[in-house]
């Protein structure tokens, strides 16, 4: 990629985030909804204009932009994966908030304070992203079955969502708290909204530089969990920099305007499941079938739909005012059972055996045993795959009978005689 338009994005990148903190929130408060609502409509409006910088930059090949490894694309197709990739980060960019959020709440920091840690918090990860993103391009153009491990972590991920459980959270276990706290004294309390402090004499860090350790923290998981996903939507480092880092720039006012919608956002969780599914399946078969960005866009956007139209759809429970965006999930995820982790692992693999198994249907395989085996895992938690299998199973029988009367079998043997 040409080094100049490198270098001129990392310095728009480093303006963008001087003025977010130096200039618009310089003074420690808490943005109310409305005020974190416009904050997020920005940071998309930048981006969606950032995308239309995309579609000239490859459309017209300036400075030899559009050669991704072998292929080329043009500018329709790299505004396509560029916007897929921030949506698909956007979404995964919930989870994040929610677990950040409750670090917030054990380490008792107050809303006015939280807005510097989510600052700092996000050039960390913005610096973590590119280094990650380069390493990844190197790897897949190198090594042919680096896309398959990608798209292990993905399905793992999937799974992990949806049976982690966040009530056994324990921040002094981090390996990094347990350095800092070895290395330096910690103060009893907060010194206002510093990260480093004196005690003694000596320099100490304060519970808010403890929280944002544990918050870069766990950027690192999150990012270890989500870089791969936008791989599967374009190979380009280029975009998937930039669309990461789109996405992470308006994760702090995304948070605090999230603080009052959380409660009604019930089903966003199980929707981003479905979405890490089909990123994982279409990596799987990325060198046998390659999905078109446009279906994996209208894909990733109507499993996002579904989610946000049914979680203000059920408007039996009446939504929360919260402090923090976490506590009506983590009372969902409080309640959740050994019993259901197992019916949800079951749903994931079984549906992603059968999916792959009607892909087969069109490509290269036996999706008349793969079927199958994806409705006998299915049968084993839940009665309507026991009932389709049943179904399948009679079906076969009849058609078998149906071939034996009318001579098939025996016909195919005197052929083959």
């Amino acid at each position: 990629m040409p080094s100049l338009i490198w270098i001129g994005f990392l310095a728009l990148l480093a303006l963008l985030l001087a003025l977010d903190l130096g200039a618009f929130n310089r003074r420690a408060r808490t943005p109310s909804i409305s005020e974190a609502l416009a904050w997020t409509a920005f940071w998309m409006s930048l981006a969606l204009a950032f995308n239309l910088l995309i579609f000239e930059l490859y459309g017209h090949h300036w400075l030899g932009f559009g050669s991704v490894f072998e292929a080329r694309i043009d500018g329709r197709q790299a505004a396509l994966e560029f916007f897929a990739g921030f949506l698909l980060e956007k979404s995964l960019s919930v989870d994040n908030i929610l677990v950040i959020a409750l670090i917030f709440v054990h380490f008792r920091v107050p809303l006015a304070w939280q807005h510097r840690v989510l600052h700092w918090g996000v050039l960390g990860a913005v610096l973590l992203r590119g280094a990650m993103i380069a390493g990844g391009s190197v790897l897949i153009e190198r090594y042919a079955w680096v896309p398959y491990f990608l798209a292990a972590v993905v399905l793992v991920t999937a799974v992990k969502l949806m049976v982690a459980r966040h009530d056994n959270f324990e921040p002094d276990r981090n390996p990094l708290v347990r350095w800092l706290r070895r290395r330096l004294p910690v103060t009893d309390g907060f010194d206002g909204d510093r990260f480093f402090s004196r005690l003694g004499g000596r320099l100490a860090i304060t519970p808010l530089g403890i929280c944002l350790a544990v918050v870069a923290t766990a950027d690192l998981v999150f990012a270890i969990d989500s870089i791969p996903a936008v791989f599967a939507i374009t190979r380009d480092p280029f975009l998937v920099f930039t669309s990461n880092v789109f996405a992470l720039l308006g994760l702090r006012s995304l948070y605090f305007a999230l603080a009052g919608l959380a409660g009604r956002l019930r089903y966003i969780k199980s929707s981003m499941v479905f979405l890490l599914s089909f990123i994982g399946i279409k990596m799987l078969l990325s060198h046998v079938h390659e999905i078109p960005t446009t279906t994996s866009l209208a894909v990733i956007a109507s499993i996002l739909g579904v989610g946000v139209a049914a979680s203000f759809a059920d408007h039996h429970r009446p939504a929360s005012v919260l402090g923090s965006p976490l506590a009506a999930d983590l009372d969902r995820l409080l309640k959740l059972s050994l019993r259901q982790a197992r019916r949800v692992i079951i749903l994931l693999v079984g549906s992603t055996v059968v999916l792959i198994g009607v892909a087969m249907i069109v490509l290269p395989g036996t999706a008349i045993v793969v079927i199958p085996a994806g409705l006998g895992i299915l049968a084993i938690e839940f009665v309507w795959a026991r009932r389709w299998l049943r179904r399948l199973h009679l079906t076969v029988r009849r058609l078998k009978r149906h071939a034996r009367r009318h001579g098939w079998f025996k016909g195919r043997g005197r052929n083959a005689s």
